[in-house]
């Protein structure tokens, strides 16, 4: 038994922002059908042999229907009213168009929750424009207080599908809050969750800092985290990470070096001092590091009890003796013969441990498709 075993999601998103939240279902147990136009999901050729498409659609059905055709839209309702959950991301005015809405479906499943994701929210001047990961970092202001804290002013992305994933993971909450609400109440609803507005949230979180308060008490963008000294630091052979946060760990860092004199000054005394020559206090702990080795300040610091990690790159990453020790790599087999290596569903669950995932759906999906029987 997993925690969402039961749970039946159809999941007509496509790309990486909706799959994704439909993985984490499934990882708990959901029974996800995907529904993929007929030419499927774009992620589908997208990257090294579909790799990115693999990951986030693991443990998966699919079925091919062509959602503008009175059979496909047919099709889609009959499974619809075996859901409990509808996820799709196209814009409002496309869904209208399509029948998409909680009240359009009301007549055939009372008790379903439809859940979507789109670019910008109703009502605003935005609403009908198109949103890709890369558009979202650029308007909530992540890519360009990135180039500020680089230095160097440019803008630039994270290179990683940040802003599709983080609201992924928002509307996968989403979804779990509105089926306990159904569950308390008998209340089945629509919940939409805007990429611009939710991933804006979080840059404004961190950087709004003294324009959060009427009158102003300071100027935006969060101090520490904009300092071009925050990044990992060079070694006698390499990179390592390390974060003195608190006064134990600056005094413990400074005595492990042998510098318990550079307390006195001023600027390292104390937090907030710390904090207001943040340049500076980085500056010492990069000097001081530049002479050993990585793998003997590993040692150094686990031993001060100072945070530290190494810099790992991707193959490393898949290396990694912690990682593999708690089984947080899984092998699945696929359809095709191939192996993929992807990773264990999130989080441990004392009664209601989820399953290994399962592969990817394969292609061309059936032209029909039907709930399990449980």
């Amino acid at each position: 038994m997993t925690v969402l075993a039961g749970l039946r999601v159809l999941d007509a998103s496509t790309v990486v922002m909706g799959p994704y939240a439909t993985r984490l279902l499934a990882d708990l147990g959901a029974e996800v059908l995907k529904v993929e136009p007929p030419e499927g999901d774009v992620m589908r050729r997208a990257g090294q042999g579909g790799a990115i498409f693999a990951h986030l659609n693991r443990g998966k059905r699919s079925v091919a229907l062509d959602l503008k055709a009175p059979e496909g839209q047919a099709e889609f309702r009959r499974l619809a009213s075996g859901a409990d959950v509808l996820v799709h991301n196209m814009r409002p005015e496309a869904a209208a168009r399509l029948g998409l809405r909680q009240n359009d479906l009301a007549a055939f499943n009372p008790r379903l929750v439809v859940a979507c994701a789109y670019g910008y929210g109703a009502g605003g001047p935005y609403a009908a424009r198109p949103a890709y990961d890369d558009l979202i970092q650029a308007a909530s202001g992540l890519a360009d207080t990135i180039g500020r804290a680089a230095g160097d002013g440019e803008p630039r992305y994270v290179p990683l599908t940040l802003a599709d994933r983080v609201v992924g993971t928002h509307l996968a909450f989403a979804i779990v809050a509105a089926i306990a609400c159904r569950e308390r109440t008998g209340v089945a609803q629509q919940v939409e969750v805007p990429m611009f507005e939710t991933f804006a949230g979080l840059v404004a979180g961190d950087h709004l800092g003294g324009m959060s308060f009427d009158p102003p008490e300071g100027e935006p963008y969060y101090p520490r985290l904009m300092s071009p000294q925050r990044r990992p630091y060079r070694t006698r052979d390499g990179w390592i990470a390390v974060l003195l946060y608190t006064d134990a760990h600056w005094r413990r860092f400074f005595a492990l070096i042998g510098r318990e004199d550079a307390l006195q000054d001023p600027r390292l005394a104390t937090h907030a001092a710390r904090q207001a020559g943040i340049d500076h206090a980085y500056a010492q702990v990069a000097e001081a590091l530049a002479h050993r080795d990585t793998a003997e300040w590993m040692q150094l610091l686990s031993e001060a009890d100072i945070p530290a990690a190494p810099v790992n790159d991707i193959t490393a990453l898949r290396q990694d003796p912690h990682l593999n020790a708690t089984g947080f790599w899984q092998d699945v087999a696929l359809p095709d013969g191939r192996t993929l290596h992807t990773t264990a569903p999130f989080g441990r669950w004392s009664a209601t441990p989820p399953a290994p995932p399962g592969p990817p759906p394969a292609w061309p999906a059936p032209g029909t498709a039907a709930w399990e029987t449980t």
